[in-house]
């Protein structure tokens, strides 16, 4: 008599393997797609924190802040003043790298003339971001799906 022993064929376990491959197919574009839904929502809240820390500080010391270094935090038992705000992190205030980069967008900020643009563009397209976006201090999130957004594009629905 023949020993009939316990397990899973190499049939099955294929099968179990093909299953697995196709669920992974169907998810993994699905999974990149959210990823980038976020990245760009992080980039429209940026956007959003430095308009608002713009105007505290426009508000405050007289005038727009003459590059985002001006917005960092201040060291333990510092009080604020104008060169170190204290009105947004180390990230967007370009303490970690500059231009900051956060969620997958570059954020380039621009002063000239007594105004300031913003623009947040994916580090590379189509992986941690589809669009661009663009503010200035109208407060208005501009949104372009090819190149740098600008104050003449569409704003963001």
């Amino acid at each position: 008599m023949r020993n009939r022993q316990k397990g899973f064929s190499l049939i099955e376990l294929l099968i179990v393997v093909a299953i697995i491959l196709i669920i992974a197919a169907i998810a993994i574009p699905n999974l990149l797609r959210s990823k980038m839904a976020a990245n760009e929502a992080s980039a429209v809240s940026s956007l959003r924190t430095l308009t608002t820390a713009s105007i505290a500080y426009s508000t405050t010391y007289g005038g727009y802040e003459p590059n985002l270094a001006s917005l960092k935090p201040v060291a333990a038992g510092v009080a604020p003043d104008s060169t170190q705000a204290d009105l947004v992190d180390q990230v967007l205030s370009a303490q970690i790298s500059d231009p900051p980069v956060k969620s997958g967008y570059i954020i380039t900020y621009a002063y000239s003339s007594g105004t300031y643009t913003i623009n947040a563009n994916p580090v590379s397209v189509g992986v941690t971001g589809q669009r661009f976006f663009f503010t200035d201090p109208s407060g208005v999130i501009r949104v372009n799906g090819s190149a740098a957004a600008t104050v003449s594009d569409s704003p963001i629905s």
